[in-house]
């Protein structure tokens, strides 16, 4: 879990994975929101998809923010295939983490066999790149839930997260779930989709047992840390 009190701006920036991810993205807005994660110390960016990777490996090199996107985002229907291909295609561009989202389709229709192989074959296209697997949690039941990160700590991935932050974020109670599922796994947890006000929301997590955010409001809630202290959200700085 991550200790807030430990951390000022600089160090608090690693709990927090910037993106820019409309469909209107252009190119300025790339290399912005990177230019924003180095100077913020992100622990990586993210694009949507591929196609903006080799900007990204551009205005990242020479640092330690990781260079990520999307796989199959933001709806995770395309076959499996589709989405080891994407995954392949994004690693050999240069990416270094991958979040890819699961078949909600499968998953509520109890295919679990394809499900499962959908995330099995996008684990090995991933080859050493950090993975990352988007449940969006707004569309399934406490027990889907529980399903997808039972598979997901089965296959050995990285980080169960919460959403896309394309639909609706998770409720705390949705993330305690994944959180107490998760136990003891070793797989990380991501929170995306942080609802308004995002800064005391996206602490909240963090004090919940959150690892990273996934946001495009990484900036702002990095700032609001003084204003969450004074208020008592945060706990006081004990370097």
């Amino acid at each position: 879990m991550v200790d807030l009190s430990k951390l000022d701006k600089w160090a608090l920036g690693k709990c927090f994975d910037h993106s820019v991810l409309p469909k209107q993205t252009t190119e300025d807005d790339i290399r912005q929101g990177c230019r924003e994660a180095v100077k913020y110390n992100c622990a990586a960016f993210y694009s949507a998809s591929p196609y903006w990777t080799p900007v990204v490996v551009e205005e990242l090199a020479g640092t330690d923010v990781r260079v990520a996107t999307g796989i199959g985002f933001p709806f995770g229907c395309q076959p499996g295939k589709v989405k080891a291909l994407e995954t392949e295609m994004a690693v050999k561009a240069g990416c270094t983490a991958v979040d890819t989202v699961i078949n909600q389709g499968a998953l509520k229709s109890r295919r679990l066999a394809e499900f499962k192989q959908d995330l099995a074959d996008y684990k090995d296209a991933a080859g050493d790149a950090l993975t990352k697997v988007i449940l969006d949690t707004c569309y399934l039941t406490d027990e889907e839930i529980v399903i997808a990160c039972e598979v997901i700590a089965e296959l050995g991935f990285d980080y169960a997260k919460t959403s896309t932050g394309q639909f609706e974020g998770p409720t705390m109670e949705q993330f305690l779930l994944m959180r107490d599922t998760l136990e003891g796994t070793g797989i990380k947890l991501k929170v995306a989709g942080v609802k308004f006000p995002r800064p005391q929301n996206a602490y909240c997590f963090l004090l919940a047992g959150a690892d990273l955010i996934g946001t495009r409001a990484a900036v702002a809630i990095i700032e609001a840390l003084d204003q969450m202290r004074e208020i008592g959200i945060v706990p006081a700085y004990q370097p």
